[in-house]
């Protein structure tokens, strides 16, 4: 029998919007935490409405959330919010920084009334610092942290890399924060805040570019489909299509050769180290282009995979749908909806062997769960939750 979550009979309350706070709370949902989260009655989240022609990027963020609505800008629903995080183990938001302190809603009260709480806050730009009030979007935070900068062709603009990257890197970070939060509460009993921003996020993945400045005044560049001095790894053009070949490592190019029907080259000193084909990294892509372009994808992956070579078709959502592996693993998964008859999507990881997080349900309604929250647990009366539905409080 299926276990529950890892973080089952832990309760978060979500106060955010878009992307970079409500995806941490995805992830923690997925893993079997309570989360709760508060939208503004009668507007909901945006994401609501995101999506490519269909509004299906809501079931996804939301999934195995409990909605309910509430006004904080509201004295009455401030009180509300502090009643509820006062019996929670976490409270996520994603405000500008200086908003939730506004509502009587900072850590420096909640904590007080619940000791025990950690505060996951993510923003564009930190909590601190000369920069912390500003407006910050993902985009902004990757182009700070220096992503947007590295991605893109020689000679080009800087560009997007296709997804909301920013906003969910610094929600993953903040979750990571949490779960650290969590076992040093288990040790001392008591919560913390955690700072998650956006720009830190983008920062922490971007390798050695630093160094490369300080150390060897070095300014990574836009280099398109490959790392510049490491060869061969780059897509390649077959008969029917395009896959990428990785082999880079002094003997997978070796092996390479060997596919290639020509083994000597991997001996060949021009060739046989990694500085080698580095300094003739264009050459070496022109002749496995010369080469590959005689086979079909299929073909050349099944060949190359019997040399123990890595290669690999570039997916998009129909290959990712129909691949075997993709199925023999579940890593998507067809969720029940009730607008979407047709939803498929990731499914929950990474994939734990005794507690495997998974999607209970897909995003609810609006106010979904306001019965089952106002009541279950803060015990109000039908009567109570109705007067502050006449009020616009809920």
């Amino acid at each position: 029998m299926m276990q529950a979550g890892a973080l089952e009979g832990l309760r978060l309350v979500e106060a955010g919007q878009l992307i970079a706070g409500p995806f941490c709370g995805q992830l923690m949902a997925d893993h079997g935490a309570e989360v709760i989260k508060i939208e503004p009655p009668g507007r909901g989240d945006p994401m609501r409405a995101w999506g490519q022609d269909k509004p299906v990027w809501w079931p996804i963020v939301a999934r195995n959330k409990k909605c309910i609505t509430l006004d904080l800008r509201q004295a009455k629903g401030q009180e509300i919010a502090r009643k509820l995080i006062g019996r929670s183990d976490f409270f996520l938001e994603n405000f500008r920084p200086g908003t939730v302190e506004k509502w009587g809603l900072g850590f420096d009260r909640l904590s007080v009334e619940n000791p025990r709480l950690i505060m996951i806050r993510v923003s564009g730009f930190g909590q601190t610092g000369p920069y912390s009030p500003r407006a910050g979007y993902g985009s902004i935070g990757e182009a700070m942290g220096g992503l947007r900068y590295i991605v893109g062709e020689p000679g080009s603009r800087p560009s997007r890399v296709g997804i909301s990257i920013g906003d969910s890197l610094a929600a993953t970070f903040a979750c990571l924060g949490a779960l650290l939060a969590l076992q040093h509460r288990h040790k001392t009993g008591t919560g913390q805040m955690i700072d998650s921003a956006i720009y830190e996020a983008v920062l922490a993945m971007m390798e050695s570019t630093l160094p490369e400045y300080t150390e060897g005044g070095h300014v990574r560049e836009r280099t398109g489909s490959i790392l510049p001095k490491v060869a061969p790894s780059n897509i390649y053009a077959t008969r029917d299509g395009e896959i990428l070949i990785a082999a880079n490592q002094d003997s997978v190019w070796r092996r390479l050769a060997e596919a290639m029907g020509r083994p000597e080259l991997g001996e060949d000193p021009r060739y046989a180290t990694h500085q080698a084909r580095g300094e003739r990294q264009v050459e070496l892509d022109a002749m496995i282009d010369q080469w590959a372009v005689s086979w079909s994808s299929n073909e050349l992956l099944s060949h190359l995979e019997r040399h123990g070579i890595p290669a690999g078709k570039i997916y998009c959502a129909p290959d990712m749908l129909s691949d075997a592996h993709f199925k023999s693993r579940e890593a998507v998964v067809k969720v029940e909806d009730r607008t979407f008859k047709n939803l498929w999507m990731q499914n929950v990881f990474p994939k734990l062997s005794s507690t495997p997080g998974r999607v209970r349900w897909s995003g609810p309604e609006l106010g979904e769960h306001n019965e089952e929250i106002y009541g279950g647990i803060l015990g109000m009366s039908t009567r109570e939750l109705g007067a502050l539905q006449e009020g616009g409080v809920v």
